[in-house]
């Protein structure tokens, strides 16, 4: 990046709000992928005309710019690819309004998701998406994501929650999306086409958040399963008849990397769990736990259930919980982290086909993830130094992906395509809606400036 540009950002931002040292711009080259692309300088821009001034001048001087939240991104959608600005979004740190009589919030992009969610929890309310990286992930990250989170069997995903946006598009001029209202159908809705896009076609600087009643009461229940199988098919019993807000599983591998931080002791017969949980009026809650056990008690294949007592006993399963993605470089090195989504029925189907997978390639594969809707977290776990390996794992990745298409699935529940998953996209997009998609890109970003590279497949070269 030339000093033209450098000296046009520091007018725009000032000199102490750019930076383009080596081990700063490290800071901002990976993901929880952990892939690496250094960019040539980072900027932090803290309102929104810094923001638009900064995207005329990419526009007109022709530099890519990514837009990066927390950096918690599993498929590369905030790294910098093709080089040029990290535009970091961490100054954008302020929840500008909570309105607790309509049940609403006006918030900047850098705010951490679980700081919102305990701001708006000491007034009674409830913010519900909650990925597993809420103690550290931002919001803004989460729109463009559009993150789920184990409570998304009940309560939905983030793009159920964003009423509207202020969003900078490539070009520089400032869009405002959506309403402060329940409802609102006046023009196109471009809330949802910004919700999800991966920081493609704009850049969020303000979000409009929807927010529920907080619930009464909790209860949470760990079921220990005697096989991985009986497991994924007591999910569809259970949902036929209960309304849990949570319902996760776990298989053996899972559970035994975190095992130690349970706060119960599983039997040793148990090959599978399922994290359970209600909520909502205590009453209610009461006579929902009642019938719940009674149902369970009721199926076979479960060896023991579990209820947790105290918000301690609960904090420390869903800690658990949270901690086996990172806990599962105890296997391996390197690993290969999917997200895929299937019919609840087709679980079952899906996982054994994965557990026969991992025997027929001789790989390490475990899963777990947010049973309730189907959304899948497939862990391949391998050493790349070790070449045969790592191309065993790139196997079981695409046959992966071809057995979710063949069971009517989709290739990401709430990860996202960045580049990772961006050459399997054909799997299951047709041809015209692939050119539909990178139409509306080439609308809003004719000179492809913003955030390059990511989602559309790679363009094969011609000779």
């Amino acid at each position: 990046m030339d000093q033209q540009i450098i000296k046009a950002l520091e007018k725009i931002i000032g000199k102490e709000h750019l930076t383009t040292t080596p081990e700063e711009l490290l800071c901002y080259s990976y993901d929880a992928t952990a892939r690496e692309f250094p960019p040539a300088a980072v900027a932090f821009p803290g309102n929104t005309e810094e923001v638009a001034a900064i995207m005329r001048l990419a526009n007109q001087l022709s530099f890519p710019v990514v837009p990066r939240g927390a950096g918690t991104g599993m498929t590369g959608g905030a790294l910098p690819i093709a080089g040029g600005l990290v535009m970091a979004m961490s100054r954008f740190n302020r929840i500008l309004e909570i309105d607790s009589e309509n049940h609403i919030a006006v918030v900047e992009p850098g705010v951490i998701t679980g700081d919102f969610q305990n701001a708006v929890k000491k007034l009674g309310l409830f913010y519900p998406p909650d990925p597993a990286s809420h103690k550290f992930c931002s919001l803004g990250g989460n729109v463009a994501e559009c993150a789920g989170g184990p409570s998304a069997v009940k309560y939905g995903v983030t793009r159920d929650y964003v009423l509207g946006l202020e969003v900078v598009l490539p070009d520089g001029r400032i869009l405002t999306t959506g309403t402060r209202t329940a409802k609102g159908v006046v023009g196109y809705d471009l809330s949802r086409l910004f919700v999800g896009s991966e920081g493609t076609l704009g850049i969020i600087t303000k979000i409009i958040l929807r927010l529920l009643t907080n619930p009464e009461a909790r209860v949470s229940f760990l079921i220990a399963v005697e096989s991985l199988a009986a497991a994924t098919a007591l999910v569809a019993k259970i949902l036929a008849s209960h309304r849990p807000c949570t319902l996760e599983y776990m298989d053996r591998t899972a559970i035994k990397i975190v095992s130690a931080s349970l706060p119960f002791s599983l039997p040793e017969q148990t090959e599978a769990i399922l994290i359970l949980e209600l909520d909502g009026d205590k009453k209610i809650i009461e006579t929902q736990s009642e019938e719940l056990l009674d149902f369970l008690q009721s199926q076979p294949g479960i060896i023991e259930i579990s209820k947790a007592d105290t918000d301690e006993e609960r904090e420390a399963i869903w800690s658990a919980r949270r901690a086996v993605s990172p806990a599962a470089f105890q296997l391996k090195p390197h690993k290969i982290s999917e997200d895929v989504v299937v019919p609840r029925t087709k679980i079952p189907e899906l996982v054994a086909f994965m557990e026969q997978l991992a025997l027929d390639l001789d790989v390490i594969i475990f899963t777990f993830g947010h049973a309730g809707d189907g959304n899948i977290h497939v862990n391949i776990m391998l050493d790349k130094a070790n070449p045969e390996e790592a191309l065993r794992g790139e196997t079981a990745k695409r046959q992966l992906f071809e057995k979710v298409i063949s069971l009517s699935g989709t290739l990401s529940g709430e990860h996202g395509i960045g580049i990772t998953k961006a050459e399997f996209l054909p799997l299951e997009l047709d041809p015209n809606t692939l050119s539909v998609m990178q139409e509306i890109k080439n609308l809003f970003d004719p000179n492809n400036i913003l955030n390059p590279g990511k989602i559309f497949p790679p363009q094969k070269k011609t000779t």
